[in-house]
This record gives C-alpha cells, structure tokens and sequence, in this order.
C-alpha cells in the first residue's frame, strides 16, 4: 500500500496496471488472501520493485537494478544531479 501510495496510483488503477482486479489488490493490502507467485510478479512489476520488497520489505539486487534501467533514461546531467541529492541525503541520514 505504501509504495502504490508514494507512486500515486489508486487501488483501482494499480490493478489496471498489474492487470488484477481491484477486489485482489484491496485483498492484498488488507492481507486478507495470499497471493499466487503470478500475480505477485504482476504487482511487483506494476509498482517497479521486487517481490522480495513487497514481501520482506528488503531491498535486494533486483530493486538497485531496476533503479540503475531508470537511471539510464536520464542524461548525464540529471544522472549528476540524482547523485548529488543522494549525497545529500546520506548526509542527512549519516548525522542521526
């Protein structure tokens, strides 16, 4: 739910975008139904991270991967400027 939330989308158009109904995705928030190994792939793919994110919470290669293919869509310029607002926020982070 948080990352639909983050991402903007609504349950319904989520579901549009994993191609679920959006009784399965108000389901599984909720986490009333487990949900199938195909449908999980689906809503993973829909909100851009790995299915081990959405079930563990943890970040593993395939979340830095698919962050690297948008990464590559940028120009070397907002590549520089991305890098520096994650200095940024190391640095933030690194002062607690």
């Amino acid at each position: 739910m948080d990352r639909r939330k983050r991402l903007g989308l609504t349950q319904e158009a989520l579901a549009e975008k994993g191609e679920v109904t959006t009784q399965f995705v108000s389901y599984a928030e909720s986490g009333k139904r487990a949900m199938r190994p195909e449908n999980l792939l689906k809503i993973s793919s829909a909100l851009e991270v790995s299915a081990d994110y959405l079930l563990t919470g943890e970040i593993i290669d395939k979340d830095l991967l698919i962050l690297s293919d948008k990464l590559r869509k940028l120009t070397p310029s907002q590549v520089r400027t991305v890098e520096a607002i994650i200095d940024e926020c190391n640095n933030l982070f690194n002062q607690k």
